[in-house]
């Protein structure tokens, strides 16, 4: 039986695919929302490598993530993060529209994107969002009721 990462690319598309996810959060002005939730913790900075490891054990690749962390638990993972469902909407339609950018579809494929919609909506929680107070914090420095 085939790993659905073999379906990707193996490891070569993984990267692409992250690359081509994290390139359009970044400049994607519809993908800004995404892109702001990494100003707090741990940043940018490790986020393209620590998504192609935490995606290749999902895939049924090696684990990496869970080699260099422990575990790979996504909710534990994202606790800190204020996710609501607009958020995990945009983070699908971003992560579709790499996929589709970087030219891959098929039945794994098909199967990755339901796995990711099951797994991003069940991460939508309350943790206090800091993005609304940031927003008013501005507003009210800058005069604006």
């Amino acid at each position: 039986m085939s790993r659905a990462l073999d379906a990707i690319g193996g490891e070569d598309g993984l990267r692409r695919l992250i690359n081509r996810f994290y390139d359009r959060m970044e400049t994607d002005e519809e993908a800004f929302p995404l892109h702001r939730l990494h100003f707090r913790g741990h940043g940018l900075g490790h986020i393209r490598q620590a998504q192609f490891e935490f995606m290749s054990g999902f895939l049924g690749g090696r684990a990496y993530y869970r080699e260099r962390f422990g575990h790979m638990n996504l909710r534990e993972l994202h606790e800190h993060i204020p996710v609501r469902v607009e958020d995990a909407n945009l983070w699908l339609k971003t992560f579709d529209a790499a996929l589709d950018d970087c030219g891959m579809t098929g039945e794994a494929v098909d199967r990755f994107r339901a796995t990711l919609r099951r797994a991003a909506h069940m991460l939508v929680n309350d943790v206090p969002d800091w993005r609304l107070e940031s927003d008013e914090t501005a507003r009210i420095n800058r005069g604006i009721d």
